[in-house]
């Protein structure tokens, strides 16, 4: 099931190329919906809706009432609604603290400023139908609201009790039965009954990540997500079936998820083998796991956890575990992944549900640059910039000669009309 592979080789290198691009049939299809809904707003979200999920507008709107969202909320499960609960309260706790300054300096007579403040409006993706995520929609929300954004509206083609439970509790204001293209569409254009926002956030299938990479300079967006994926340092001292349980926990979200386990130890592969096999057999996503571990599933083996921790820098991981002796040290080598999961008890499960930190994590790499979502994705800032008369003359000279090196003589100008007595 798993291929064993050796560090160093090309085959081991391969697993290092992966991309979060779109077939050009489906960025095709998405760009002429875009500019449908952009020209006929509502009409043409309704129509789509119609074709694809077999949907009515309610008195001419999407949006669910909140009477029926009250009702539909109130049916959770009481253990169910208790860990959703815990995990809000937990998610709060931990994005509170993102809260990053304002700054304020006077150097010189000129007073510098760094203003932060929320966006006024963002939109969540929470996928539905037969999917259920309200973990997604905690972790989206929580840190819009910690960050301050006055109004967060949901989209979601199909909503589950239990998203919307995950939005009462994460305080989201509205939420349109809405999904696919058409959905990111209208919160990217605004239509006469969903409005435009500043930021759209959330995972998606396909055509939603298109429709996002797509609408991104209208709007901002948080990333456009990938194939799930985990990459697990495990040295000769792992349990074989936690390792295991872990490869499965990630490969049974989708059949392009990535689950690489990384060892020092050559008998380890085997070993987890036997334990997928057996965890495996009474799965209810069985074949999806299978499917991913076969087609992208592969146990590297190198001679280091020097080489471990450098394979894994290189293919920076959405998460990366590390299952091995002396974690805590190990992780502050390891550089590039979304999230670090330190010490065997460390599940990448945890951090989905639990933990308090964000699960809307970079992947395909992107974690070589991109961050967990939090709190400073929904704020923006702004500088301001306030001469004095006396600073305003000791700075013409040397912005005038700036300009000049630049063959903009009317900046130099502009500088030297306010530096004279």
């Amino acid at each position: 099931m798993l291929r064993v592979l050796r560090g160093g080789t090309p085959e081991a290198a391969a697993l290092l190329d992966r991309t979060t691009r779109m077939a050009g049939s489906i960025d095709d299809q998405v760009a002429a919906i875009l500019a449908d809904v952009r020209t006929r707003r509502d009409a043409a979200v309704a129509d789509y809706t119609r074709r694809f999920d077999k949907r009515e507008p309610t008195a001419g709107s999407y949006e669910l009432s909140r009477a029926r969202w009250a009702e539909l909320a109130a049916g959770v499960e009481p253990q169910v609604r208790a860990a959703l609960e815990l995990a809000t309260q937990r998610l709060r706790a931990f994005h509170a603290l993102q809260l990053d300054p304002e700054v304020d300096v006077v150097l010189d007579g000129v007073r510098l400023e760094l203003r932060v403040t929320p966006l006024a409006r963002v939109g969540l993706y929470v996928p539905g139908g037969t999917a259920r995520y309200p973990s997604s929609v905690l972790m989206t929300a929580i840190p819009a609201k910690v960050a301050g954004v006055p109004e967060v509206i949901m989209v979601t083609p199909g909503a589950s009790p239990e998203a919307l439970l995950a939005a009462q509790l994460a305080g989201v204001d509205r939420v349109f039965e809405l999904g696919g293209a058409q959905a990111v569409a209208a919160l990217a254009y605004g239509t006469e009954t969903v409005p435009r926002v500043d930021k759209i956030v959330g995972p998606g299938n396909a055509w939603v990540a298109s429709a996002k990479r797509q609408v991104y300079g209208e709007v901002d967006i948080d990333s456009i997500a990938g194939p799930s994926e985990v990459l697990i340092i495990a040295d000769a001292g792992a349990n074989p079936a936690w390792v295991a349980a872990d490869l499965i926990a990630q490969a049974e979200h989708d059949t392009e998820a990535r689950a690489i386990l990384v060892t020092t130890a050559p008998a380890l592969p085997a070993a987890v083998e036997a334990e997928l096999l057996r965890q495996l057999a009474d799965l209810p996503r069985k074949e999806i796991a299978l499917a991913a571990l076969r087609s992208h599933g592969a146990a590297v083996i190198v001679a280091s956890i020097e080489a471990a921790i450098a394979y894994a820098n290189a293919f920076a991981p959405e998460h990366l575990e590390l299952q091995i002796a002396d974690a805590r040290a190990a992780a502050a080598l390891c550089t590039t992944s979304g999230a670090i999961f330190v010490g065997a008890y460390s599940s990448e499960a945890a951090g989905d549900y639990l933990a308090g930190a964000n699960h809307v994590l970079p992947t395909g790499g992107a974690a070589r640059y991109a961050s967990p979502l939090g709190v400073h994705h929904f704020r923006k800032r702004t500088s301001i910039v306030e001469y004095s008369a006396a600073a305003a003359a000791a700075h013409a000279a040397p912005i005038a000669a700036l300009a000049a090196c630049e063959g903009l003589d009317g900046h130099g100008r502009s500088a030297l009309l306010r530096g004279k007595p």
